[in-house]
């Protein structure tokens, strides 16, 4: 079933935004009384049929709606922006579609990227949200500083993990990791953080994580970490 996103559905009858209507009615070829699937990004799914077929403003009647609660726990991915900003889109989607809370740009010192499109980063997790048929949109937040997000993080109700590749002590996350935290991953850029950058994290109470053997790439890391995070919480 075609699954669309709607982020407010109040009584019988909702719209779909012009975008979504163009998709449902003129690529797709819905037609009146055809079944479709509605996505608030906040836990409900609706069932519905085509009530008015149009390319601009398409009418649909609710039938009938689901609600899953939030997960007890959350997990917030924060990421220095690669210099290809195809594999951030890359990485977005499939967070999205692993069901993760937050997803941060970060401008660290290595930083090759300092701006992101944050409205076409929010498109790709709408559109992987709907693919995968997960029921909540995970937060875009605007790219930010290293600083401020160590400022915003600073009293965090949960675990704090940098992995990098400095010559120092670092932990696996299934060592350390404690079931059912929230956890906030921090990925560094292509150059990798700076000592400096890394021990004022572990100062913030971040802990040093090692992923692999190898020296992953900053989406591998990130996707990598987010995995076995969920993972762990199964």
């Amino acid at each position: 079933m075609h699954r669309f996103y709607v982020s407010e559905v109040s009584g019988d009858i909702c719209k779909l935004s012009e975008e979504e209507s163009k998709h449902c009615i003129r690529v797709l070829r819905l037609q009146q009384n055809d079944s479709v699937e509605i996505l608030n990004g906040k836990g409900k799914s609706f069932s519905a049929i085509i009530e008015n077929a149009n390319s601009k403003a398409c009418l649909l009647k609710i039938m009938a709606q689901n609600f899953e609660p939030l997960s007890m726990w959350e997990l917030h991915v924060a990421v220095a922006p690669t210099k290809n900003m195809a594999r951030m889109e890359w990485l977005v989607e499939k967070l999205t579609e692993i069901g993760i809370t937050k997803f941060i740009p970060v401008e660290c010192h290595n930083s090759e990227r300092t701006i992101v499109k944050t409205e076409r980063l929010k498109k790709i997790a709408i559109e992987a949200m709907k693919q995968s048929g997960n029921l909540y949109l995970p937060e875009i937040g605007e790219l930010i500083p290293l600083e401020n997000l160590f400022d915003k993080y600073n009293s965090y109700q949960g675990q704090k993990f940098i992995p990098h590749c400095n010559d120092s002590e670092r932990k696996t996350l299934s060592s350390v990791y404690q079931k059912g935290q929230n956890a906030l991953i921090l990925i560094g850029p292509e150059g990798d953080f700076t000592k400096e950058e890394v021990n004022t994290a572990i100062n913030q109470s971040f802990i040093p994580v090692v992923l692999n053997e190898a020296t992953l790439r900053t989406e591998t890391a990130a996707l990598v970490s987010a995995i076995a995070l969920k993972t762990f919480n199964t």
